[in-house]
């Protein structure tokens, strides 16, 4: 009898692995617990090449975005917004201006954006230019150039 077999995961099992994951355990273990309650299954040749094939287009698929998101990226660099507030006394703003405003204006110039990806801590509550970060995926971010003019 082996000393251990190998299964792949279905679901994540806490000190075992994580779903999707080719694991090797008890044979035990594996009869009466993983593969009874459908949170394993063996790992026979062809469920091995079909995990295999699954890694291979999901890391194809990453790196697309990531290169599409380095593109934009480079773009929005480029890219300063001029945002026209309302004013008072001081050249001080009514309101402010957010990030569904910036949203509003990167949209207007033909870019495809999610709202939430635009990273403003605080509102703007100033006329000026100021850089605003975009974290498109979790390495990738771009630094977008807006201006507050008076309308």
């Amino acid at each position: 009898m082996p000393a251990t077999i190998q299964v792949i995961l279905q679901e994540d099992v806490p000190n075992v692995g994580a779903s999707g994951e080719l694991v090797k355990v008890r044979p035990g273990f594996a009869r009466n617990f993983l593969l009874p309650r459908k949170l394993a299954a063996p790992a026979t040749t062809a469920q091995i090449n079909r995990l295999n094939h699954e890694k291979a287009v999901a890391v194809a698929k990453a790196d697309k975005a990531k290169k599409e998101a380095r593109d934009l990226a480079d773009k929005l660099g480029a890219l300063e917004i001029k945002i026209a507030h309302k004013v008072g006394e001081d050249d001080r703003l009514f309101g402010s201006v957010t990030s569904k405003e910036i949203h509003a204006a990167v949209e207007a110039k033909g870019f495809k954006l999610d709202r939430k990806k635009i990273v403003l801590h605080d509102p703007i509550r100033q006329l000026g230019s100021f850089e605003v970060p975009v974290r498109l995926l979790s390495d990738v971010a771009a630094t977008l150039k807006v201006e507050v003019v008076k309308k």
